[in-house]
């Protein structure tokens, strides 16, 4: 989705885009990498054949928090990039110091239309995202036994099962616990229609570089239950309320009945996402491509 959308943008800008899984080796005016990891060798063949040409890398979750203290090939890409771009703010933490001159935030931005958001009767909580390890995709389902018995707290759980293992286990959820529904994998526009519908969305996950759907929630409006981690801290701020320690579901029941209950804390995560939507919109996105892109050709 990240390098579909900057095709766009640079297209709308006037230049030829190709989008490949891996350098093609024809010629180019500049190489934007999305991945260090993935993208090593298309990143060490091209400064080999065009050693003075730019080079744009984009970092990934996984290369950030995960592969830069697993994988040399990370930090050899970052080195040779011209310049790194990292999804939200606290990333930039994670880079070396001594490479953080190259860095740049870029938030990713969205687009979503509203005019036809139904009327939020019920608390529905929506959680999107595949069910992988890293996710942590369960820890709402753990955390529902928590929830006082007057809570009127439901989940809808979206994304396909990444494994047998994940699969068995939310269609036991599915079957055996009464607030909790999962609907597996669905179309990104009826996801968006169920998180335009939800008073809140969870994302509880373990590791995350900047995770889209946060973004999406900024652009709806909707309040959002996170895991402490740097990539939620980075999209949502410092001093956003709604926060919980990785992977406790005793602590993400209380904020959810408190969301719930208590408006004026329901209001304050309210307001927390409202200013942050300048942060992700697309006119801000592209700007920051055109003067990237801009600067690096002159050069």
């Amino acid at each position: 989705m990240t390098a579909l959308r900057w095709q766009g943008f640079l297209e709308e800008l006037g230049y030829s885009v190709e989008v490949t899984e891996s350098w093609s080796g024809g010629d180019a005016s500049l190489l934007i990498a999305l991945h260090a990891y993935r993208s090593y060798q298309s990143i060490v063949d091209f400064k080999k054949q065009y050693p003075i040409k730019p080079l744009v890398l984009i970092l990934t979750g996984t290369d950030i928090y995960r592969d830069i203290a697993n994988h040399s090939e990370v930090m050899e890409s970052m080195e040779m990039a011209d310049q790194l771009i990292v999804l939200q703010s606290a990333a930039v933490d994670s880079v070396p110091a001594r490479l953080r001159d190259k860095v740049q935030v870029i938030y990713q931005s969205v687009e979503v239309d509203t005019a036809d958001l139904l009327t939020k009767d019920d608390f529905v909580v929506s959680i999107i995202g595949h069910l992988r390890e890293e996710k942590d995709p369960f820890c709402v389902v753990r955390s529902l036994p928590f929830l006082p018995s007057d809570s009127k707290i439901t989940v809808k759980h979206l994304g396909q099962a990444m494994n047998s293992q994940m699969k068995d286990q939310a269609t036991n959820f599915n079957a055996t616990v009464d607030r909790y529904e999962w609907l597996g994998e669905i179309s990104h526009a009826d996801a968006l229609k169920i998180l335009a519908q939800s008073r809140l969305m969870v994302i509880s996950s373990r590791m995350e570089g900047g995770a889209h759907v946060v973004s999406e929630a900024i652009a709806l409006g909707i309040p959002v239950i996170a895991s402490d981690i740097p990539g939620n801290r980075g999209l949502l701020g410092e001093d956003y309320p709604g926060y919980h320690p990785v992977a406790d579901e005793h602590a993400l029941a209380t904020l959810l009945y408190r969301a719930e209950n208590t408006p004026a804390f329901y209001a304050s995560l309210q307001k927390c996402i409202n200013l942050r939507r300048e942060l992700i919109t697309p006119a801000r996105e592209k700007q920051s491509i055109k003067e990237l892109v801009g600067s690096l050709i002159a050069h």
